[in-house]
């Protein structure tokens, strides 16, 4: 997770959401500490755009929304704000400032694609604060290079079971939003395997 920001660095996270609302560009906040965001490759945004799209399609007439990577997510109990690559809620979206409805506070499925520069820190840090989020269901990691994925899941007993595969033809079980997605329209359209 790294260390809490310096005094002489520290951001609070009021000021955070001040200069993100102004920013052209998306910045993450951790502990004090505000880190830009860089740009993401062709397939890791086809990817996102593919699974997307048929989210969109499952949950049209739902009380679910999907929202992409534009979508701010805080995590209370850290005061951390991040920009998940796919984001779903079910029910009443909440907000951090009902005035301002930019920061969802409980989303129910997340995903995170991955890539080489960031697939330890989707993997750790930040699964270890998605799991704090308490509305969280599922926690799905896509690979942009190679064809796999992680589907965690929290059972009723509050553990989180992994279920994973590098089968094109598996289709991936969404229960927390009642979908279910095949891995080959995910993929579609890319060269992996």
């Amino acid at each position: 997770m790294g260390l809490p920001a310096t005094p002489l660095n520290y951001v609070s996270p009021e000021d955070y959401l001040t200069a993100e609302r102004r920013a052209e560009s998306k910045h993450e906040y951790w502990n004090g500490e505000v880190r830009a965001m860089s740009g993401a490759s062709f397939t890791h945004n086809r990817i996102a755009a593919n699974l997307t799209g048929e989210l969109y399609v499952q949950l049209k007439g739902k009380s679910c929304s999907v929202v992409g990577s534009d979508q701010r997510v805080q995590v209370l109990s850290e005061s951390t704000f991040v920009y998940p690559d796919v984001t779903v809620v079910c029910g009443q979206p909440l907000f951090e400032d009902d005035t301002k409805p930019d920061t969802l506070l409980n989303p129910t499925l997340l995903v995170e694609i991955l890539s080489a520069s960031t697939q330890s820190h989707d993997r750790g840090n930040k699964f270890f604060l998605y799991r704090q989020i308490p509305t969280l269901q599922q926690y799905l990691l896509l690979d942009s290079q190679r064809v796999h994925a992680e589907l965690h899941t929290r059972d009723t007993q509050g553990r989180w079971i992994l279920t994973e595969t590098t089968d094109l033809q598996a289709v991936l079980l969404l229960e927390s939003i009642a979908c279910q997605v095949p891995l080959v329209d995910v993929y579609a359209g890319l060269s992996l395997s």
